[in-house]
């Protein structure tokens, strides 16, 4: 289950780019490894790293004054392109909580809210001035979600909207499994106690040799 999310205050870091697609976030030959743990390594992997391995310099997230953020402030459309949930998997291992875009691919934002990474929209001139400020890799946001607000450190507070059926998932830390049950569990156990014995899963067992 995700870790829910409250209030959240963290260092901020600039993601000088638009249209970042799924590709650029976790690259197509890393989808093979199915696990969730680890992935913060590929991400952005073509932008870090050149083909012999190395690291490439001059992007933000490997600068050592942003290499504790877990607030990437991007462009627009921040996770277009494929459907892979593996992009929202790369960015929460690597430490991102939050996204702050002027609007993001609709598949992404979806798969976000449902592995507890928060997406928000707010207007590009405002995400740009945000941007700026976070160039100086000492940008502290405090996101305050139930409240639906943004303070910066010199007290500004920016109001933002998120769907009610977002907001509540993030909060509670659901994934789509306790979401169905917290809906549907009791009339699912009442469908279970009906059937028929011979339709109910029986227990494996297991023969020592």
């Amino acid at each position: 289950m995700p870790e829910p999310i409250t209030v959240m205050r963290g260092k901020a870091a600039p993601l000088e780019a638009d249209d970042v697609d799924t590709d650029q976030i976790i690259p197509a030959e890393f989808l093979k490894i199915i696990e969730k743990r680890g992935l913060g390594k590929y991400l952005f992997y073509r932008w870090r790293y050149s083909e012999d391995g190395s690291k490439k310099p001059g992007f933000a997230l490997d600068d050592p004054k942003f290499r504790d953020a877990s607030i990437l402030i991007a462009g627009k459309n921040f996770g277009i392109g494929s459907s892979r949930e593996n992009a929202v998997w790369a960015l929460v291992d690597f430490g991102i909580r939050c996204i702050i875009a002027s609007s993001f691919g609709d598949i992404f934002y979806n798969n976000a809210s449902k592995n507890g990474l928060l997406c928000i929209k707010l207007p590009e001139d405002k995400v740009r001035q945000l941007r700026e400020s976070a160039r100086s890799g000492e940008l502290y946001l405090t996101i305050d979600l139930p409240a639906q607000t943004i303070t910066t450190p010199v007290g500004e507070s920016i109001r933002f909207e998120i769907e009610p059926h977002v907001k509540e998932r993030l909060v509670k830390g659901l994934d789509d499994i306790a979401i169905t049950l917290s809906k549907y569990g009791e009339k699912i156990k009442k469908f279970e106690e009906g059937m028929p014995r011979f339709l109910m899963p029986r227990p494996r067992r297991f023969v020592v040799e």
